[in-house]
């Protein structure tokens, strides 16, 4: 039993150093011994803990994403909603990562995003993290259309892959610079104030 806790550990470790390379240099300048000088470990346990590069990167895509839900779930916890509409917001934003202190794991993110476009293994856990995002935004779409009396006609479905979709698409123009961080919340907020009055 400790051998896998230790093994599980070790894969954390190297996952966390090929986010900070990825941050620092994008995917492409990643590599197995450049991951292994970061994490302090000998490329022999690289190697046993991953058979190749494409391994390891899909496991640290996978780390990035727990993380980016756990702090979702964090914030609704430290912050609990008077309502799914502002329980909604509240995931919505953490997802968009537009703070600052978020702006190297929207790098990283970023980066995976444009490696997965040509990785079907990248490409395929991204799909099942939009998935599930998706589906948690649905859910609260629903709830906060069907509380008012009467409810707001929505689509959740559809309203969810937009809620997305303009999430994603406000991590990318902040990080370029085009949108300062306050601006991106301005138009999540404005989006989200519009669908409630639908």
């Amino acid at each position: 039993m400790p051998r896998q806790v230790d093994h599980a550990s070790r894969r954390r470790l190297i996952a966390e150093a090929v986010c900070r390379l990825a941050d620092e240099r994008g995917l492409e300048g990643v590599t197995l011994r450049d991951v292994a000088a970061r994490a302090e470990v000998s490329m022999g346990a690289v190697q046993r803990c991953f058979r190749t590069k494409e391994e390891m990167l899909v496991f640290a895509l996978g780390h990035v994403g727990e993380q980016v839900a756990a702090r979702v779930r964090a914030r609704l916890v430290r912050s609990p909603a008077q309502s799914a509409a502002t329980a909604l917001g509240h995931a919505a934003s953490e997802f968009a990562l537009l703070r600052d202190e978020h702006r190297a794991e929207a790098r990283v993110w970023l980066a995976f995003l444009a490696q997965a476009a040509i990785s079907a293994p990248l490409a395929e856990i991204l799909k099942a993290n939009y998935a599930a995002l998706e589906e948690s935004f649905t859910h609260l779409i629903t709830t906060a259309a069907t509380t008012p009396n009467p409810p707001i006609p929505l689509d959740p479905h559809h309203e969810a892959r937009t809620l997305l979709a303009l999430a994603d698409g406000l991590t990318t123009h902040v990080l370029l610079g085009h949108l300062t961080p306050p601006e991106a919340e301005a138009v999540l907020d404005t989006h989200l104030t519009k669908l409630w009055a639908a």
